[in-house]
């Protein structure tokens, strides 16, 4: 949490300084506080969040990666039992390994299900099926964040206590960070390792669906993955400080890690992938050009950039925006990968993770923004997000080039990552009139 703190220091001396930024600073607040559009999100998000916690209406499942972005909001408008046992949901579907599920739904509607999971079942979880897309890394650390989060917004750090099939969530969590040192961890790098997708994708290009680890699986490691790890440690390490000897060091060495061999110095970027056999993509294709807007934006998040790099990656993003003709800095990577590099159909040319334009990331990165001072360039950047949520009369999952919305309606996500992002709009206006 070190780096956490320093960024509430630095975004603290923002608020409280004299003199012209100050000044700057009290303009901004009132802007701000005079916004409508963000009022009329914020109370979008909160109905969108309030009817349920599948991830849209595109999903029957409740997904922990979408789970972890609004569940802050949830906590807020849901009874704490409930938040709770969506939680140990996932710990009574959790494998004998330690290894966390991506989502879980009834099991009536997994036995009727079209899509073509391979349902998990245990003997802790009467009433749910647990389905795992294998590409993944980031689901165990998406868990202990939702964790974090519900006891950070509730003050319950009794849930911790709690036992599921004889073990307390606090060790259930543990054992999944130990799932990840002992099935997902490259000794070569130091880092963590899963399938190859685009930037935080879980569509590998070698499978028509692409979900699941296959003989033809390129193993590959990048950014996001790592980045999620190393906020889960802080966030294990804040919640029990019994753990820190053990797990402090893993996240200093997967910290130092990353900017050893994912970090290109020379063009101030994150490369999307270290392979550990081999490249998927044709030899003509140089993915190195490919900027990865959601894992830095994340990567920000662990406390891996300076204040001066996270200006250089806005800088960046923003250039790709207007390069591309997207409507945010929500859109994935670009340039995209070339038509055919996923088997995948819907993996084309800015076509879902392949180039999509996503609130989902964009607004962690407007977060973060605000986080390292930089909130005049926030709120201009949020803005195209809030417009279209407005104009869409909801969220959607993800947005095409021409910011046509896509994907699932209603998505939880977007509305819990948009909503977090005005409370910290919100309270930079309070500390600034």
């Amino acid at each position: 949490m070190k780096n956490v703190l320093v960024l509430i220091g630095l975004v603290g001396v923002s608020l409280t300084a004299c003199g012209p930024d100050s000044r700057s600073d009290r303009v901004l607040a009132a802007r701000i506080s005079q916004d409508t559009s963000m009022q009329t999100v914020k109370s979008m998000a909160q109905a969108t969040v309030g009817s349920g916690f599948n991830a849209g209406d595109g999903y029957a499942e409740v997904w922990i990666r979408d789970y972890n972005t609004f569940i802050t909001l949830a906590t807020e408008l849901h009874p704490a039992e409930t938040i709770k046992e969506n939680l140990r949901v996932f710990f009574r579907l959790q494998g004998e390994d330690g290894n966390i599920v991506d989502g879980f739904v009834s099991k009536e509607k997994a036995q009727t299900a079209s899509v073509g999971y391979t349902y998990i079942y245990t003997e802790l979880e009467p009433d749910y099926a647990g389905h795992k897309n294998t590409v993944e890394t980031d689901q165990e650390s998406s868990l202990v964040q939702a964790v974090y989060k519900y006891v950070s917004s509730s003050g319950d750090n009794a849930f911790l206590r709690d036992t599921v099939g004889g073990q307390t969530v606090a060790r259930r969590m543990e054992r999944a960070m130990d799932f990840l040192m002992a099935h997902r961890y490259d000794r070569k790098y130091g880092l963590l390792w899963g399938a190859t997708t685009a930037d935080w994708g879980d569509v590998q290009p070698e499978h028509t669906w692409g979900v699941y680890l296959t003989d033809s699986t390129h193993y590959a490691i990048d950014i996001y993955d790592n980045a999620m790890f190393l906020i889960a440690l802080d966030n294990l390490i804040e919640l029990l400080p019994e753990v820190q000897p053990k797990w402090s060091t893993i996240h200093d060495e997967i910290a130092k890690h990353c900017m050893a061999h994912l970090w290109d110095k020379e063009r101030q970027k994150f490369i999307p992938h270290v392979y550990l056999d081999g490249s998927p993509f044709p030899s003509g294709f140089n993915e190195m050009d490919v900027y990865y807007h959601g894992g830095t934006a994340v990567a920000i998040e662990a406390g891996l950039l300076s204040q001066a790099q996270v200006k250089h990656a806005l800088d960046r993003m923003v250039a790709n925006v207007q390069q591309s003709g997207a409507a945010t800095i929500g859109l994935t990577l670009y340039p995209t990968y070339p038509a055919g590099s996923f088997k995948n159909e819907g993996m084309y040319p800015y076509g879902y993770q392949n180039g999509g334009d996503w609130d989902w990331f964009g607004g962690r990165m407007i977060q973060q923004l605000i986080h390292y001072g930089l909130v005049t360039e926030a709120y201009e950047q949020v803005q195209p997000m809030l417009r279209r949520a407005v104009d869409n009369h909801g969220f959607y999952e993800w947005y095409t080039v021409d910011n046509l919305p896509n994907g699932s309606g209603t998505f939880r996500g977007a509305a819990g990552v948009l909503y977090d992002t005005i409370v910290l709009f919100e309270e930079f206006a309070a500390a600034n009139r």
